[in-house]
């Protein structure tokens, strides 16, 4: 059986999610994986991932009926 990586993990935790200690030390592992995006077959969105979804999918302000607009 492999063990856990903590020093990996704790990078991860603290360093890349600037997870404050305490709540890095309440998660359990898998947790912890989740929040990285490890265990979901998924990776973290990307900014250019995200930028494609925007253009896909532009905000359209609503109208603000508390002014009348309509």
């Amino acid at each position: 059986m492999k063990g856990l990586d903590w020093p990996a993990l704790m990078r991860a935790g603290l360093c890349r999610l600037r997870l404050p200690p305490a709540q890095f030390w309440a998660l359990t592992p898998a947790e912890l994986y989740l929040m990285l995006g490890l265990e979901s077959g998924a990776t973290p969105i990307n900014r250019q991932r995200l930028n494609d979804l925007a253009a896909k999918f532009p905000d359209i302000p609503r109208p603000d009926v508390s002014r009348g607009e309509q």
